[in-house]
C-alpha cells in the first residue's frame, strides 16, 4: 500500500525514510511544513499541502506526532479527505481511552485504525527494529503487517483498540525504573573512581544489562545528554500510565518518583535532554564527589 506519513519528528523523519526505500511511501506532512518539504525533497516524494490531501491520495496514512491532542487535531483534519477501507496507523504514544475515541471515531466512516506505539529510541527508528505494540481489528492488523514490518522487528497484536497504548504504557514504566536505576549505578561507579568507558563494557554484557544502559550510560559518562528520548516526552508518558493506574485504583511509586525528578529537571532547563539526564540529580547523591566536566 502506498502509504502517507504524518509528523517527521526524531523518531517520524527515520521511520518516513524506512518507508521510501521500501518502495511505499507516497509523501509526507507535518505541521511545519518547512520539514515536509525538505524531507520530500531529499526522498524525492511528494509534500502534501494538507491533511485531506494526503488522506484522499493514500491507502494508509501513518501518524507519529506528540501527544493525545496533537493526534486528535492530526485526524480531524484528515477527516475531509477520509474514505472506506483507509488504513490509519497511529504510531505516537497517547491515552489507551483516546486510541479508543479515535478508533469509533474513524470506524464509523469505514476507517480502519491501529493504535501502534513503538519502542527503540531513535536508533531503532532508523535501523527499522523498533518493537510495535498494535491494538485495533485483526484484520487491519493483517493489512498493516506488511507497512509494519517495514519498520521493525517485534510486531505484535496485542488485542482490542487501546491494547497497543496499554502495552507502551507498560513499556515506559519499565524505563523510567531502568533510567533511575542505571543513573544511579552509574553516579555511583563514577563516586568510587572507577574507569566508566570499561564498565559500561563489561557490565554491558552482564546480568544487569539493558538496552538503556548500553545505549544510554555512555551519555551519563560524558556527562551529555543529547536528545533522544525527551525528558518532557517521557514525563508527558508517565502521566498517562499514573492516570490509567489511577483509574483502577493503583498508584505506583517507580511512576510518582520519575515524575518527581522530571519535574525537577525540567524546572533547571532540562527537559529537552535525553532521559539519561536523570543523572544530573543521581550525582548530587554523592556530594563530596566532584562532577565530571561538561
Amino acid at each position: 500500500m502506498q502509504t502517507g506519513f504524518v509528523g517527521l519528528g526524531a523518531m517520524g523523519a527515520p521511520m518516513a525514510r524506512n518507508l521510501y526505500r521500501a518502495g511505499m511511501l507516497m509523501g509526507v506532512w507535518n505541521r511545519t511544513a518547512e520539514k515536509a518539504t525538505a524531507l520530500a525533497r531529499e526522498l524525492h516524494c511528494h509534500a502534501f499541502a494538507s491533511l485531506p490531501e494526503l488522506a484522499h491520495n493514500c491507502e494508509a496514512v501513518l501518524i507519529c506526532v506528540s501527544a493525545d491532542e496533537d493526534l486528535k487535531a492530526v485526524i480531524a483534519g484528515l477527516d475531509p479527505g477520509l474514505s472506506p477501507r483507509l488504513l490509519v496507523m497511529d504510531c505516537s504514544t497517547v491515552g489507551a481511552e483516546t486510541a479508543r475515541d479515535v478508533y469509533a471515531r474513524l470506524g464509523a466512516v469505514g476507517v480502519d485504525f491501529l493504535d501502534c506505539p513503538v519502542s527503540g529510541g531513535v536508533e531503532g527508528a532508523r535501523t527499522a527494529t523498533l518493537a510495535i505494540m498494535v491494538g485495533g481489528d485483526e484484520a487491519a492488523f493483517a493489512r498493516a503487517l506488511p507497512i509494519l514490518e517495514k519498520l521493525g522487528k517485534a510486531i505484535t497484536h496485542f488485542g482490542p483498540s487501546g491494547a497497543g497504548q496499554a502495552a507502551k504504557a507498560t513499556n515506559q514504566i519499565m524505563c523510567a525504573g531502568i533510567i533511575q536505576a542505571v543513573g544511579e549505578a552509574m553516579a555511583f561507579a563514577h563516586a568510587e573512581g572507577l574507569p566508566l568507558d570499561r564498565l559500561i563494557d563489561t557490565l554491558g554484557k552482564g546480568a544487569g544489562s539493558s538496552w538503556y544502559f548500553v545505549n544510554r550510560a555512555p551519555f551519563m559518562a560524558k556527562n551529555a545528554f543529547p536528545a533522544g528520548f525527551r525528558v518532557r516526552l517521557h514525563a508527558k508518558d508517565l502521566r498517562i500510565c499514573r492516570d490509567m493506574a489511577a483509574r483502577r485504583g493503583a498508584h505506583l511509586s517507580v511512576v510518582d518518583s520519575t515524575l518527581q525528578q522530571y519535574a525537577e529537571l525540567i524546572a533547571q532547563g532540562f527537559g529537552d535532554e535525553d532521559i539519561s539526564a536523570i543523572y544530573r540529580l543521581k550525582t548530587a547523591l554523592f556530594p563530596a564527589v566532584k562532577p565530571e566536566s561538561t
